[in-house]
């Protein structure tokens, strides 16, 4: 049998997604049901794009419940406690400059599941964040993206 896939997350991370959850089977789930109720009573199903747009929206709030559901079942809190404070690892925050002499850029890194760019939380399947773990504070390090090779110094790890 085929090993279940697990999800690595934060804490933070994992609370966020289950009030995403309730959220989607209290509120949202109601209101697309209700939606689907009144574009029904606007006659002819098969020319209704009311009715058409609601199910599509239906569709996507169950796929996304199931989704979430997985990642939570399959969830794995990251823990560091047995990781040196200067080491990069899944959790931790990072800044790093790129050489020879870029403004210094900070990263959170996150599993896939949270992961969100514009928030400064990066995944951790990333090519920026497969090239910093396991390396420490003060280290050169190249870090092979889709763009070429990257050549930075980490300056600082929390």
């Amino acid at each position: 049998m085929a090993e279940e896939k697990t999800y690595p997350m934060t804490l933070e991370g994992k609370q966020k997604l289950e009030e995403e959850l309730n959220t989607l089977k209290t509120a949202k789930r109601a209101e697309v049901i209700q939606r689907i109720k009144i574009a029904r009573g606007f006659g002819d199903l098969s020319e209704n794009s009311e009715y058409e747009s609601a199910k599509d929206e239906q569709s996507f709030v169950e796929g996304r419940i199931k989704t979430l559901e997985q990642m939570l079942n399959h969830a794995e809190i990251i823990d560091n406690g047995d990781i040196a404070a200067d080491e990069i690892a899944v959790g931790k925050t990072v800044t790093f400059k790129e050489l020879p002499d870029e403004e210094p850029e900070t990263y959170t890194i996150v599993g896939a599941a949270e992961a969100d760019p514009f928030s400064g939380k990066i995944s951790n399947e990333s090519p920026i964040a497969k090239g910093l773990v396991g390396h420490k504070l003060g280290e050169d390090v190249e870090i092979e993206t889709p763009g070429g090779t990257m050549k930075v110094k980490i300056v600082e790890v929390k």
